[in-house]
């Protein structure tokens, strides 16, 4: 990467950016765009938080909404029997502007793939955002180079973090419109996902969505992290994940700029006692269980909410925050089997209703012609076991005890003859 951005290995995510004065001087450079920013905001988030009970919930195919995030240059070989073994039919890579030299091995990985649907998020540096005609030149050269092996390309990522090294939304847009202005040029069937915020920064997500660039998104991303929140359902500002995404689902519904499409391409939980490979500070790291928790129940909240096309998980072996530890060997963590019993169960599923009481929560949904539901709580509680249940945890094992602990951990109950 172009100094003085760094790519720290680690954590899989460039190093922060230490140099104050130079950030000083983009930033000023970019007062206009910030100006903008601003005015957008002002507009947009108060109409679009009052129009939030009136957007129509869409018909999410169950089969398309879970995507694991691989590393197509981590344990390669691994990586396609474990995608295989999770049952995941989607995945998520990253291709980095500054390694074009890895494009051939990109595209022999991907013709491994075996007709999984494929994400392509490609990553920024500073001299692609600054040079449009080099950006230009990478991008045709990928977009020939994997014509017919790519669904999605997500041009760019984190524009509102200057360490991924954008310094406003109007660069993010440049760089974005030099994609859109070769798909329309050369590339016709390709699709370009767009906007690629990061957290909870809706004032950024607004000026991505609402501009005057000339340009359109085939879906949006947003990469939706509640990690420094703890539990999914633990609210910010007084908005929990649900909140969220119904708030960013409206302004995708209201914005000219795309279809009704909306993508979770980035989420995750660190993992304690991993520094340095956690991308955060220990302070926001979970345990191993939590983490596999959290992780069901973020999924599962934002499938019930029917307003998330696809949740991309961040990502399949990751010392820091993956679903298996390479350190010493792969070691499976307990999410590993807890997204793989999740995709099974709820790959095909039709989701039916949500419920939610005093913090205990309960998801319906029509699995094979079985009514199946699944419950966890807030506060630790216990629930009776009847006749017509079959009960099971979060990772497959049958539970069979008569008195059902409902907590953390979500339970799968499937219920006998109920259709």
């Amino acid at each position: 990467m172009k100094e003085p951005f760094k790519w720290d290995d680690y954590s899989d995510q460039p190093a922060l950016l230490r140099d104050k004065e130079y950030k000083k001087k983009m930033r000023r450079r970019e007062w206009k765009s910030l100006l903008k920013t601003i005015f957008i905001a002002l507009f947009a988030l108060p109409i679009s938080l009052l129009l939030m009970p009136f957007v129509k919930r869409k018909r999410i195919d169950s089969n398309d909404f879970f995507c694991m995030g691989i590393d197509f240059d981590r344990e390669p070989k691994a990586t396609l029997r474990l995608v295989d073994e999770l049952g995941a039919q989607s995945v998520l890579l990253r291709f980095k502007l500054w390694e074009m030299e890895k494009i051939g091995e990109l595209k022999i990985f991907l013709l491994s793939l075996k007709n999984k649907k494929t994400t392509l998020k490609i990553l920024q540096d500073r001299e692609n955002v600054e040079d449009l005609k080099l950006l230009k030149k990478n991008l045709t050269v990928i977009f020939k180079e994997l014509e017919g092996l790519i669904d999605f390309y997500e041009i760019g990522s984190t524009l509102n973090r200057t360490k991924w090294g954008f310094f406003s939304v109007d660069e993010y847009s440049r760089f974005y419109k030099t994609a859109y202005d070769l798909k329309i040029s050369d590339f016709h069937d390709i699709k370009l996902l767009g906007s690629g915020v990061i957290d909870f920064e809706y004032h950024i997500s607004a000026s991505t969505l609402f501009n005057f660039f000339e340009y359109k998104y085939d879906g949006v991303s947003a990469l939706l992290y509640v990690d420094r929140r703890g539990a999914p359902e633990n609210a910010q500002m007084g908005f929990a994940l649900a909140d969220k995404i119904a708030w960013l689902s409206t302004m995708v519904w209201l914005s000219p700029k795309t279809s009704n499409e909306l993508r979770i391409t980035e989420t995750n939980w660190p993992i304690a006692g991993t520094a340095p490979y956690a991308p955060t500070s220990e302070r926001e790291c979970v345990s191993e269980e939590s983490y596999s928790d959290f992780m069901l129940r973020y999924h599962l909240l934002a499938l019930a909410s029917q307003q998330v096309n696809q949740v991309s998980w961040h990502q399949l072996i990751a010392p820091g925050y993956g679903l298996i530890d390479n350190r010493e060997g792969l070691r499976k963590r307990e999410a590993f089997y807890t997204y793989a019993f999740m995709v099974k169960n709820l790959k095909s599923a039709q989701f039916l209703r949500l419920d939610v009481k005093r913090g205990y929560y309960i998801l319906q949904f029509l699995v094979d012609e079985r009514l199946l539901q699944i419950h966890w709580s807030l506060k630790p509680t216990t629930l009776k076991r009847e006749d017509f249940f079959d009960v099971f945890e979060k990772n497959g094992e049958a539970v069979n005890s008569e008195i059902l602990n409902i907590g953390s951990s979500p339970l799968y109950i499937y219920i006998k003859d109920a259709i």
